[in-house]
């Protein structure tokens, strides 16, 4: 498929998603919000991809909302709508995409782009890189799943302090919060994410994606619902051909070959 605002790569079992608006720090809008998440979609659907990386062309991730493109149709333009049949969409893709997601936060995330950050399974974040809450400065609350993403990252304050305040939390900061796994150099952030997502590439694809699923169902879980959950999935992971792979390489004393099925 053929896209206009972002750029679909396959390499060794990693798919990466640059958001490729680099002009106006890769703001989404309607057709970059329908292409990545067409993107994440295509994805999930294919075998050979076996973990996601979601970056930014140029000196951002992303700044958000495109917000000139919104006020050239101000007239009759509802933002529930807006977010109903785009941007959650959006997220509910990447949330629910069975594969590893890293965020290559190469820049500042702001507003949605700090929710589409923060729907990421993991973050590494260039040192230069900073993610702010920028709704409050134009009288909005955090939309795009920040409010269900930011809090459980965390905690309830500093979300709310993110929220409120709309100041720029440093990569360094963010790192201290929980907010990303690592910070590095900026030049060296293509190639860190890289060995990342194909450590990954290379791992039981479907235990990770089982694990995900687990760790997001029992957010709204009591104990005993996710330790009856837990054997339910256990279950079908132990029916896997990776699972099998896996015992057999311990039992050789060798490193398994995962094959992602």
């Amino acid at each position: 498929m053929a896209y206009e605002t972002i750029r679909y790569e396959l390499t060794e079992g990693v798919a990466t998603i640059t958001l490729n608006r680099p002009q106006r720090l890769n703001a989404f809008n309607d057709e970059m919000i329908r292409e990545t998440t067409a993107a994440l979609r295509d994805a999930g659907r294919d075998a050979a991809v076996r973990c996601v990386v979601i970056t930014g062309e140029g000196r951002a991730f992303s700044s958000g909302q495109d917000l000139a493109d919104v006020q050239e149709r101000q007239d009759g333009f509802s933002i529930g709508e807006h977010l109903r049949t785009g941007y959650n969409r959006l997220i509910k893709q990447m949330v629910t995409l069975e594969k590893p997601v890293i965020g290559a936060i190469n820049g500042v995330a702001a507003g949605a782009g700090c929710s589409v950050a923060l729907a990421c399974d993991l973050r590494i974040a260039a040192d230069s890189a900073s993610f702010i809450e920028v709704f409050s400065k134009v009288g909005l609350i955090p939309d795009s799943g920040s409010t269900w993403l930011l809090p459980r990252l965390i905690g309830y304050a500093r979300a709310y302090e993110m929220a409120v305040m709309a100041e720029p939390v440093s990569s360094e900061k963010a790192l201290q919060w929980g907010l990303v796994n690592d910070v590095v150099p900026a030049a060296q952030l293509p190639e860190i994410t890289l060995a990342w997502a194909r450590r990954l590439a290379k791992g039981p694809t479907a235990a990770f994606g089982l694990t995900k699923r687990a760790m997001i169902r029992a957010s709204s879980m009591t104990l005993a619902e996710a330790l009856d959950y837990e054997a339910m999935l256990q279950e079908v992971a132990g029916r896997t051909a990776d699972n099998r792979e896996g015992v057999t390489a311990f039992l050789e004393k060798r490193q398994p070959q995962f094959r992602g099925e």
